[in-house]
């Protein structure tokens, strides 16, 4: 018999705990699988043997469906980047050699662009070197829902909910002032503004706003912002805003380019922070109205309380079916959606080989962004609203809402 492991890596969010349950649901009923290893922190766990066995601590349904319910990564994260094999295989070698040792021949890696790169490099080298007894599939996650051959990201669901419902309590404040104001909701998105175009779902209750979204897939134009501005000041006194962090002007580098500390991560991704703030000391230098920026950060990526039912239940099926994927003898490949239909929505799971997939972006196409750059059209609200559908039984206790404590 052979045992599974699973890991989660990357920046956390609301479903990775579900794919983390789907698998680990799989791994239990199926009797080719003697124990579920999980890695703490991700490949780093993997090379440093922090290996722990899940069957026991997941054995009944209560524990599963509160892992569920719990957002963040409850196996910890990491961000690290394997070198290429082909220059040094010495980390692979010392992969293998673990995965031999604890008679593991399946392993799930949950995670989004950067552990798709960790599952293509180490299903590369098994491959090269004609190593047959393990097999590695991938399953993703990420909020920034960028990941090409799938229809969707789970983990996106759960904080473009996050993200309307948000937007809408942020109109309901703003909107009893009579005097002039701008409110810049800076979110999430370094290449792609698939979370920033989620803000317009908060219309779908009747609400006007955001006046403007802003989406890094268009340059951006300082000059065409503040007209934008004056022009919707005119009409109404409280304006508000929707941008990436990731904006861009005409020439490639980030608005807030001289706000930042050039440092990057181990991705060589520069770190961002400040497109809101930058915009909130233009407008009161060029406009002089009340203003005000708002950086939704982490609390996109982590407010389990007001999940996507649609969201938790495909990821959670993700991870069963990238489970039973490898267990079939499969490897390289990344478990994706496909929708059928949109309404009523339906969707199934298939297969895409990993080279395909991985350190590609996919971004909102430039025909679901208006022509003036300032707000996204009817089919990108049609493609996101199915995904935002529905709300967990949430176990509370003391008033607030309990979490899974591996």
């Amino acid at each position: 018999m052979k045992n599974l492991l699973v890991a989660q890596s990357g920046g956390p969010t609301s479903a990775i705990n579900a794919t983390l349950c789907g698998v680990i649901e799989r791994g239990m009923i199926n009797t080719e699988i003697e124990k579920i290893y999980g890695a703490h922190n991700g490949i780093l766990g993997i090379l440093s043997e922090k290996l722990v066995v899940l069957n026991d601590i997941f054995a009944n349904a209560e524990a599963l469906q509160l892992l569920c319910q719990t957002p963040s990564s409850a196996l910890g994260s990491c961000r690290v980047k394997l070198a290429d094999w082909q220059e040094n295989s010495s980390e692979y070698e010392k992969i293998v050699s673990i995965f031999r040792k604890y008679h593991i021949g399946y392993f799930v890696y949950i995670g989004g662009n950067d552990s798709m790169d960790t599952v293509q490099k180490l299903s590369s080298y098994c491959k090269a070197k004609n190593i047959e007894d393990i097999k590695i599939i991938g399953a993703p996650k990420t909020i920034d829902n960028d990941l090409t051959q799938t229809d969707h990201c789970p983990g996106f669901g759960s904080a473009a909910k996050y993200i309307a419902t948000t937007f809408a309590e942020i109109y309901c404040d703003c909107s009893v002032y009579d005097i002039p104001a701008v409110t810049i909701v800076e979110v999430m998105g370094r290449d792609a503004g698939w979370l920033t175009a989620a803000s317009a779902l908060a219309r779908c209750n009747g609400h006007t706003v955001p006046d403007f979204i802003y989406v890094c897939e268009r340059a951006f134009d300082t000059k065409k912002f503040l007209e934008d501005l004056k022009k919707k000041l005119s009409e109404k006194s409280s304006v508000i805003v929707a941008v990436s962090e990731g904006l861009k002007n005409e020439y490639g580098s980030y608005i807030a380019q001289s706000m930042h500390n050039e440092q990057t991560d181990a991705f060589g991704h520069k770190i961002l922070a400040g497109a809101g703030k930058f915009l909130e000391e233009m407008v009161r230098r060029e406009i002089g109205c009340k203003v005000r920026s708002i950086e939704l950060n982490i609390m996109q990526r982590c407010s389990c309380h007001i999940a996507s039912a649609v969201d938790i239940y495909e990821a959670r099926l993700l991870g069963s079916a990238a489970a039973d994927r490898a267990i079939n003898g499969f490897s390289g490949e990344m478990a994706c959606i496909q929708r059928i239909k949109n309404m009523p929505y339906e969707m199934k799971i298939n297969f895409v080989n990993i080279d395909k997939i991985a350190n590609k972006v996919k971004q909102v196409p430039l025909e679901w962004i208006t022509k003036e750059g300032n707000d996204v059209t009817k089919e990108l609200i049609e493609y996101i609203l199915p995904l935002i559908q529905g709300e967990l039984p949430v176990q509370y206790q003391n008033g607030i809402p309990v979490h899974f404590k591996l």
